[in-house]
């Protein structure tokens, strides 16, 4: 089990559509989540992509001589980059962060926003496109090692002896990752990613859409693995989770609820659709599952859920995402910086074992926690006290 967390890029608050609350989301703020989630032990950190976000590879780049072992997941463009400009951002991105960069690739899901950055192509065609570049981006990396050259030439796309002369300290090349939900996004990722993500949904959809993807990965000889996309709200109680739930989204109201939601209907991605058929803008059905709060995704696009309840509920959820073939797990809280650490201090510890063991920080020991009265350790100074003479 790997556990990832999330660098809000795109802005950070404690409360949902609105602007009270706010918090600018500069370098040295992006720093801080990133230097505590290193310490804590997460695995790496999603940099989300697209026009509401600074740049992913520029932000992440700016984080690498801030942190020792964090992976920093950014995204690939096809379209809007090219696929030999694109290996040599990772393989010189992977060279200087010693092995520490994954690949997100994202194709897009709002036709818009997509035409802002010059991409005219349609929901397939961008499949189509996406499915080239990634052939061409993987084969230049892959040989890249040996110091050969690659020719390809594409129905969208074409390069003549591409060449890389620095190879990935990954070998063959930095891992690729994806979601999607369409059938044209299932057909890429069994063909040509290493992990495969979903938003989430609730466990029975989530079963059903890994037993797609693994059979159709299955068919074309390949084994993939799987990670899930989710915010998490966690608290010493369930009832102060939930209570902490309804706060974030305490300010927002019908009209900014109905405003978000048009734009969601205009974008062709069959993931956001479904993330938006969880609730249908409905604030009174937003427990779509047991624990799995849809509040999210009334304002927010991409992934709208989360996890909500006492350390040991949502441990047991992640879980029942786990025994579903689910490896990896993207978390992400409002405001991130403070529920990194939250999530690390109460969930960590219940999670299994091995997981454990992973994360835990080696070189400190104990006492842990402030000494009572300059003299006694926290865990035994109730105890040591009692036993004083009067």
């Amino acid at each position: 089990m790997k556990i990832f967390w999330f660098i809000p890029t795109h802005g950070d608050s404690r409360y949902l559509g609105t602007s009270k609350g706010g918090r600018a989301v500069d370098h040295a703020y992006m720093k801080q989540i990133a230097v505590a989630v290193d310490n804590l032990g997460y695995e790496g950190v999603l940099i989300p992509t697209g026009r509401s976000c600074e740049d992913p590879w520029i932000a992440a780049a700016s984080l690498i001589d801030a942190t020792k072992h964090l992976k920093f997941l950014v995204a690939l463009r096809p379209g809007v980059t090219t696929p030999a400009l694109a290996a040599r951002m990772a393989a010189t991105f992977d060279r200087l962060s010693n092995g520490r960069v994954l690949l997100n690739l994202v194709t897009g899901g709002d036709e818009q926003e997509l035409k802002g950055d010059g991409l005219y192509e349609d929901h397939a065609t961008r499949y189509k496109t996406a499915a080239e570049y990634t052939t061409i981006w993987r084969e230049i990396l892959k040989r890249s090692h040996t110091g050969e050259s690659y020719t390809f030439h594409g129905e969208r796309l074409s390069v003549d002896n591409a060449k890389l002369l620095y190879p990935p300290v990954q070998a063959p090349y930095p891992p690729l990752w994806f979601g999607g939900s369409s059938e044209d996004a299932i057909e890429l990722a069994a063909e040509q990613v290493d992990t495969y993500l979903t938003w989430g949904e609730p466990p029975a959809a989530v079963k059903e859409k890994i037993a797609v993807v693994k059979a159709r990965a299955a068919a074309k000889g390949r084994t993939l693995n799987y990670g899930i996309r989710l915010h998490v709200i966690v608290r010493e109680t369930n009832e102060e989770a939930w209570k902490a739930a309804e706060d974030l989204i305490q300010y927002v109201d019908d009209a900014t609820i109905q405003a978000a939601q048009q734009v969601f209907k205009k974008m062709d991605s069959v993931g956001q659709r479904r993330m938006a058929e969880l609730h249908n803008g409905d604030r009174t059905k937003l427990e779509v599952s047991p624990n799995l709060w849809a509040g999210v995704g009334l304002v927010r696009g991409g992934a709208g859920t989360a996890l909500v309840g006492d350390a040991e509920t949502v441990a047991a959820r992640i879980q029942e995402y786990a025994d579903l073939g689910i490896n990896t797990f993207i978390f992400s809280g409002y405001p991130h910086l403070e529920e990194s650490i939250r999530f690390a201090e109460l969930v960590f510890p219940l999670l299994p074992i091995e997981t454990r063991q992973k994360l835990a920080q080696p070189n400190l020991t104990g006492p842990f926690g402030e000494i009572v009265a300059n003299n006694y350790v926290a865990s035994e100074a109730k105890n040591v006290i009692q036993k004083e003479p009067t």
